[in-house]
């Protein structure tokens, strides 16, 4: 039975290890933090995704735990509302895609996989070597140990990646924004509902979801000056707080409530691209190998189908890691370009440039509902998203 250490235990990792261990091999995860990450973002699930969810079994909790959210409503720097649309649009949905919170989609792979794969938790990879017989891998805390395969499931600024194929700046396309997400007070007691501000080159926005006691406020951006270092978290703060001073509306209050939130996240919304993902008998999934950035609304659908290829293409070649590398490569590569060319048109309308954009865009919006053929036009603001997220058939391994 041959090892296999996934590094990173948020979506693409447990899902990685569900498919390994259903096709005979023994995965083992190790993540950085202490136990599973909670709380996050609304993601969403479209395409083929849907189709291995389904797979494991985990469709009908993941629908159950829809965000369900109505509308999104813009408004101006007094909170009138000057455009509203529906949230499958806003989100550019189609009936069967499925939003859900980050958190709460990683609690469901984790209690799918708990009871056949190892997790190692609190603890991280210093080193990788590779020897006759595997990769004899170092920790931070743990003894050393040697697995057949190791994989890197670690996100946008992936360890692994670092350690088997050299600095993240060869292969991080910075899209020219930041996005900063975290945790507010639902003071306004929205109810599956999102309030957008939007000025030339910002939108800030609030948001809660089905079954929330709180809400999220997210804060989209043009990147202006050198790049805040990842660590430098209040730095980060300060950035986002003078970024939005002047917003009106809510944006005071968010902002207030940002400097004790406990899940505070910023990143700059890049790419990630790769002329290959595998070096010996170590491999990339998710955002380690193709992120998309968060712009494309597509990486966890990349994630749950790459992690279900990868798995499946082991499997396919008896655990001949190079042939099932190669074939891994050769199936998903077209499906994530596609995804991956989605991020800047969506940006686009994420973060507006000017005023007149964004009047013309309240405008088109308000007048959509009264158009004749309002439900074609609806559609063909879906039908790329929808496209790329179905641009690949999975095979049955």
């Amino acid at each position: 039975m041959k090892t296999v250490l996934i590094s990173g235990a948020s979506i693409a990792g447990p899902t990685l290890a569900y498919w390994l261990s259903e096709f005979g091999f023994a995965p083992t995860v190790v993540e950085r933090a202490p136990a599973p990450r909670d709380g996050g973002y609304k993601i969403d699930i479209r395409g083929v995704a849907l189709d291995v969810v389904e797979r494991m079994g985990l469709l009908p909790k993941v629908r159950a735990l829809s965000t369900d959210m109505k509308a999104a409503h813009f408004v101006d720097a007094h909170g009138k509302v000057l455009a509203t649309m529906d949230a499958e649009l806003f989100g550019g949905r189609e009936d069967a895609d499925v939003e859900i919170m980050r958190g709460d989609l990683g609690r469901l792979l984790h209690e799918a996989t708990a009871d056949r794969v190892e997790y190692v938790f609190g603890d991280s990879i210093t080193s990788l070597t590779e020897t006759d017989d595997g990769v004899l891998v170092t920790f931070e805390r743990g003894p050393s140990r040697v697995f057949d395969l190791v994989v890197g499931a670690d996100g946008l600024h992936s360890n692994v990646r670092g350690l088997a194929f050299g600095d993240e700046g060869r292969f991080v396309r910075d899209l020219g924004h930041h996005i900063s997400i975290f945790t507010v007070p639902n003071h306004l007691n929205l109810d599956r509902t999102e309030m957008c501000r939007a000025v030339p080159g910002g939108t800030a926005l609030m948001y809660a979801t089905a079954r929330a006691a709180d809400a999220r406020a997210m804060f989209l951006f043009a990147s202006e000056g050198p790049a805040r270092d990842r660590n430098d978290v209040e730095g980060q703060k300060t950035t986002v707080a003078e970024r939005f001073a002047d917003l009106g509306w809510e944006v005071p209050r968010l902002l207030d409530a940002m400097a004790d939130a406990p899940d505070f996240y910023y990143d700059s919304l890049s790419q990630i691209h790769m002329d290959t993902w595998s070096s010996g008998r170590v491999t990339l999934v998710g955002d380690a190998a193709y992120c998309a950035s968060p712009a494309s609304g597509q990486g966890t659908s990349l994630s749950l189908v790459g992690a279900y290829v990868l798995a499946g293409e082991l499997a396919a070649a008896a655990g001949d890691h190079t042939a099932a590398f190669v074939a891994y490569e050769r199936e998903l590569r077209p499906f994530v370009t596609a995804n991956q060319d989605l991020a800047e048109g969506n940006l686009k309308g994420m973060v507006m440039k000017s005023g007149l954009q964004i009047r013309f865009q309240m405008f088109m919006l308000r007048l959509l509902p009264h158009l004749p053929g309002s439900s074609a036009m609806a559609r063909r603001i879906t039908e790329k998203i929808h496209k790329a997220a179905t641009s690949v058939s999975l095979k049955s391994y």
